[in-house]
């Protein structure tokens, strides 16, 4: 009995010493499904889609200028991120003259969390461009940050008509893991879903994103994924994340940027080195992963009409690490 209880009280100190050293935030709560308890910058519209024999409400934000330049801009959130990351991008554009856009896509945010979907990039190009239509938005630029650069790639693929401008701000997908990394099926996804918690989640990100150079800021992005892992629906959240991941990882975009034909800027953080699968493959293999560098400037070559900026010792966030020098090249680029 002693054994066991010391054994408790070991993994109870573990654990505390664990959050203490990862800064957890005294703020962090449980969050709805949908994020019903935590406020985005801007009023939330939902959309019901029909996809794959099922209704589901899509939430977007529709950011209205004061005085309206006539060019509208699309925000593409990353798979650990909702459209409330773009909240100061959202304002500084909206100044400039520029409506924005924002979406949740199915499966993030406040949108819903299906208990069973099939992810791919298509069918999140297709739900987007439902709401394009529903406001009757004709021609738009569309920008991915992360993720939301894969949903990006296929959406100006798909719909080449209705897009103004192309804009990449550290998208995954500039290469094809599946080439280095040993498949792993959805339920292992699943499984590693959940386990994670605040401080393994800050651990990635401050690893990942900010090359373990962290603000206090950044808290709020960690908080909202660690929130939902106190949810009593957490499995159902996890098991979306799995089947994006699967979507990631079996669905590249790397091969068809030949085929864009938008005017193109790609926004790269020079520091960044996300890379999904680098656990599952050896150090030398891991080395070769997520070099942002070298994959921004051989994308700039893929794509017809593109221009590259280069944003030294800035990671995989410039929008949220460095708001200044990500929006001035952006905004030159929109307004040409």
């Amino acid at each position: 009995m002693n054994m066991k209880l010391n054994s408790i009280i070991s993994l109870f100190i573990l654990l505390l010493t664990t959050n203490l050293s990862f800064g957890q935030s005294d703020s962090l709560k449980v969050l709805g499904l949908n994020l019903e308890n935590y406020n985005y910058p801007f009023d939330v519209n939902y959309i019901t889609i029909n996809s794959q024999g099922e209704n589901y409400q899509m939430a977007y934000m529709d950011v209205l200028p004061e005085h309206a330049n006539g060019k509208s801009i699309m925000l593409l959130h990353g798979k650990n991120f909702n459209g409330a990351y773009w909240e100061q991008t959202a304002e500084y554009l909206t100044k400039e003259g520029f409506r924005v856009f924002i979406p949740d896509q199915i499966g993030f945010g406040k949108s819903s969390k299906p208990e069973h979907y099939q992810y791919t990039f298509q069918q999140l190009a297709r739900n987007t461009k439902a709401i394009l239509d529903s406001l009757k938005i004709e021609k738009i630029s569309v920008l991915g940050h992360s993720m939301g650069g894969m949903v990006a790639t296929r959406f100006v693929l798909m719909y080449p008509e209705i897009t103004d401008k192309f804009i990449l701000v550290n998208p995954i997908g500039l290469e094809d893991w599946k080439l280095k990394v040993p498949y792993k099926p959805v339920e292992w996804w699943y499984k590693n879903e959940l386990g994670k918690d605040y401080a393994s989640i800050k651990k990635y990100q401050l690893e990942s994103y900010y090359d373990n150079q962290w603000k206090p800021e950044y808290d709020e992005w960690v908080n909202l994924l660690a929130g939902w892992t106190l949810n009593i629906d957490y499995p159902r959240i996890a098991w979306n994340a799995a089947l994006t991941y699967d979507m990631i990882f079996t669905q590249p975009v790397c091969y068809e940027f030949e085929n864009i034909k938008a005017p193109s800027l790609l926004i790269i953080g020079q520091r960044d080195r996300t890379a999904l699968g680098k656990p599952l493959v050896s150090p030398e293999v891991r080395k070769t992963m997520g070099r942002y560098p070298q994959l921004g400037r051989q994308t700039q070559q893929k794509i017809p009409t593109c221009e590259l900026v280069e944003l030294d010792n800035i990671g995989h966030l410039p929008h949220i690490e460095a708001f200044d020098r990500f929006i001035e090249p952006l905004v030159i680029f929109l307004k040409k």
